[in-house]
């Protein structure tokens, strides 16, 4: 069966900082006409960054568009033309003032695929080392570590909720167990 659908025309209909949304027009399988809404994203990367004896980098960041703070791994939007590790590196280094010797991608998932085009890079860090951080303007959040068993615990009962985290401990665990470690 035939699913794609063809664009036929389009505009932008808004422009931020770093996002911006369009509405095309396009023709469906069966030939009729839709309109499709979305956010363009330049993309971003994940960090699960695991110390020597097996505690997560954690971070508690308020959230504006949902009025609450989160648990969540490190992360942050790509630059233009900048590479996917130099920005998780950069990020890292920036929020929790670490920076690692290992780096592994671990995936790539696309967490909004009904209104967005956004690509989140995971990254597993390790052999880390503690340095000062670089916040950026306006960045307030707070860096802590818990064992790795606790962190599944608490995404486990929904205190830690926030996909992208969810999403990295999933293929944190698969990469750990395909290398024989229990994490």
């Amino acid at each position: 069966m035939q699913l794609d659908e063809q664009r036929l025309g389009g505009a932008e209909v808004f422009r931020g900082r770093f996002l911006r949304v369009s509405r095309d027009e396009v023709r469906l399988p069966d030939g009729t006409h839709a309109s499709r809404e979305y956010v363009h994203h330049p993309g971003a990367v994940a960090v699960l960054a695991l110390t020597g004896d097996g505690q997560l980098v954690l971070e508690c960041q308020y959230r504006y568009p949902l009025s609450r703070t989160f648990i969540e791994i490190p992360a942050g939007k790509i630059d233009p033309d900048e590479a996917h590790e130099a920005t998780a590196r950069r990020e890292l280094m920036e929020e929790t003032g670490y920076s690692a010797a290992r780096w592994v991608l671990l995936g790539t998932a696309y967490p909004c695929i009904g209104y967005s085009d956004e690509a989140i890079h995971y990254y597993l860090a390790e052999g880390l080392v503690a340095g000062e951080r670089a916040l950026d303007d306006g960045e307030f959040l707070e860096v802590f570590t818990l064992p790795l068993a606790t962190v599944r615990q608490m995404a486990g009962t929904g205190e830690i909720c926030d996909s992208k985290t969810l999403v990295g401990l999933y293929w944190l665990d698969a990469h750990l167990a395909k290398d024989g470690r229990d994490g």
